[in-house]
C-alpha cells in the first residue's frame, strides 16, 4: 500500500493540479506531508474510534492530497492518558531519486492534559538534534519547523471537528530510519539516530535537488555555529579528502557541494565565513571558471574553446590551442597543456576563484580553489584572495 492519492499516483485532489507542472515526471510527497497525514489519521481515530482511510490533508499552498494508510493501531488504556493511536504511511517520492522513497512514516498520538499543546517526540528512526546551528534547539526531535506547523494545524482542525482539546503528544518514527540516515547529511550535521522530517511545501518536485541545497545551507549554519572560520565546498568524496589533507579541516567544516556551486556561494554570501575553499575535479571547476553555477553534466558542459583561450593566456601557441579545442575531454586538454608546460590547471583554478568572488559580491570571504584529477592528484591551485586579503583566515 502506498501513499498515492485516491485518483492516481502523483495526482492531487481538490482542483489545484495546475500548480503541479507535469513534465512527464511524477511528483511525490515529503516526509513532513506523510507525518502530517499519519498524525491526522491517528488523532481522528483517538477521538472517533475510526481511522480515515484515505486521509486528506491541506498543504501550505492549498493542495489537498489524500493518503492511503499502510498501518494503523488503536490502543486502549486506563482513561485518556493510557490511550494512543498509530497510523503509518509509505512515502512516495514520485520520480525523484529520494533516499526516503518507500519509507514507512508512522505517527503515534497520545492525549495530554489540557494546556499541554502539541508536544513532539522522536520515535525510532527519527533523529535528534545534537549541535547548534539548525532551525531547531539541541535536544529536539528532527522534525523541521514547517512540518511541525502543518501537524499543529491539522491537530487543531481534528480537535475542532470532533471535540478534542488539541493537547497531544506526537511521536514520529520511520521504519529503518537510522539506516537510511547514513545516506544523508544528518550525521555530519549532528542529527543522530535517524532521518529528519522535512518539507516546506509538502511536495517533492522530481530532480529539483531542493533537499541537497537545503542540506548545504544547514551545513553552513552548523559550521558557523561551531565557530568554524574556514569551510570547504567539495564536489565529491575525493576532493573532500584532498581538502582535509591540505587544510586539516574537521568534518563539520566540510560541505558536500556536489554540482551546486551556486548554492554554496549564494548562501555564504548571506552568511559569511572568513575563508572558503572550493575543491573539485578539473572538468567541473572549469565549468565554474566559465561562469556556470550548476556543474551537473546534464546542465552545463566543459567548454574546450574557453580552455583553449585560457591556455593562450598561459603561453600556449595556436597549435596547442587548437589541440585543446578538439580534445575529447577536459582532462585530455589538461594533459596536453601539462606536457607543454602550460599551467592550465592553475589558470582554471584562478579563474574559478574570480567567478566565485563575483558571486560573493564583496562578502567578507577569502576564496581559494583546488583542482584535482580523478586519482585525487592536485593539478591546479589558486591561493586565497578576497576582501579579507590575499591570505584569508585559516
Amino acid at each position: 500500500m502506498t501513499d498515492a492519492t485516491t485518483d492516481a499516483p502523483g495526482k492531487v485532489t481538490g482542483g489545484r493540479t495546475a500548480q503541479l507542472q507535469h513534465t512527464g515526471l511524477r511528483h511525490g510527497w515529503t516526509t513532513g506531508a506523510c507525518a502530517t497525514a499519519a498524525t491526522t489519521a491517528a488523532y481522528t481515530a483517538l477521538l472517533t474510534g475510526e481511522f480515515p482511510d484515505p486521509v486528506t490533508i491541506t498543504l501550505p499552498k492549498g493542495q489537498t492530497p489524500a493518503f492511503a494508510l499502510a498501518a494503523e493501531e488503536l490502543r486502549d488504556g486506563d482513561g485518556d492518558a493510557g490511550r494512543s493511536a498509530m497510523a503509518g504511511i509509505v512515502k512516495d517520492a514520485g520520480d525523484d531519486p529520494d533516499v526516503t522513497h518507500g519509507a514507512l512514516v508512522r505517527s503515534t498520538v497520545r492525549i495530554l492534559p489540557p494546556g499541554s499543546g502539541v508536544v513532539f517526540r522522536a520515535g525510532p528512526g527519527v533523529g535528534t538534534v545534537t549541535r547548534p546551528g539548525l532551525p531547531l534547539d539541541v535536544g529536539e526531535p528532527a522534525i523541521n519547523p514547517v512540518p511541525r506547523q502543518m501537524i499543529r494545524d491539522h491537530v487543531a482542525g481534528v480537535a475542532a471537528r470532533y471535540g478534542g482539546t488539541g493537547d497531544v503528544e506526537v511521536e514520529v518514527s520511520v521504519d529503518h530510519g537510522a539506516e537510511i540516515a547514513r545516506s544523508t547529511w544528518n550525521p555530519r550535521l549532528g542529527i543522530l539516530g535517524g532521518i529528519s522530517i522535512l518539507g516546506t511545501t509538502g511536495i517533492v518536485v522530481p530532480y529539483s535537488c531542493s533537499a541537497w541545497i537545503d542540506s548545504i545551507r544547514r551545513g553552513v549554519d552548523v559550521a558557523r555555529a561551531a565557530g568554524r572560520r574556514h569551510v570547504a565546498g567539495c564536489t565529491g568524496s575525493t576532493s573532500e579528502k584532498v581538502a582535509v589533507a591540505v587544510h586539516g579541516l574537521p568534518e563539520d567544516a566540510l560541505l558536500d557541494m556536489g554540482d551546486f556551486a551556486g548554492a554554496v556561494l549564494k548562501y555564504i554570501r548571506r552568511h559569511p565565513v572568513d575563508r572558503l575553499t572550493v575543491a573539485g575535479g578539473f572538468a567541473k571547476l572549469s565549468k565554474l571558471a566559465a561562469g556556470h553555477l550548476d556543474l551537473h553534466s546534464g546542465r552545463s558542459q566543459v567548454d574546450k574553446g574557453f580552455l583553449a583561450e585560457l591556455a593562450r593566456h598561459g603561453g600556449a601557441g595556436e597549435e596547442l590551442a587548437a589541440a585543446v579545442t578538439s580534445a575529447n575531454t577536459g582532462l585530455e586538454a589538461l594533459r596536453l597543456c601539462e606536457a607543454a608546460g602550460v599551467p592550465l590547471g592553475d589558470l582554471v583554478a584562478a579563474t574559478a576563484r574570480e567567478e566565485a568572488l563575483a558571486v560573493l559580491r564583496g562578502a567578507p570571504v577569502a576564496v581559494d580553489v583546488i583542482c584535482i584529477d580523478r586519482a585525487g592528484t592536485i593539478v591546479g591551485r589558486a591561493e586565497p584572495a578576497g576582501p579579507r586579503g590575499a591570505h584569508g583566515q585559516g
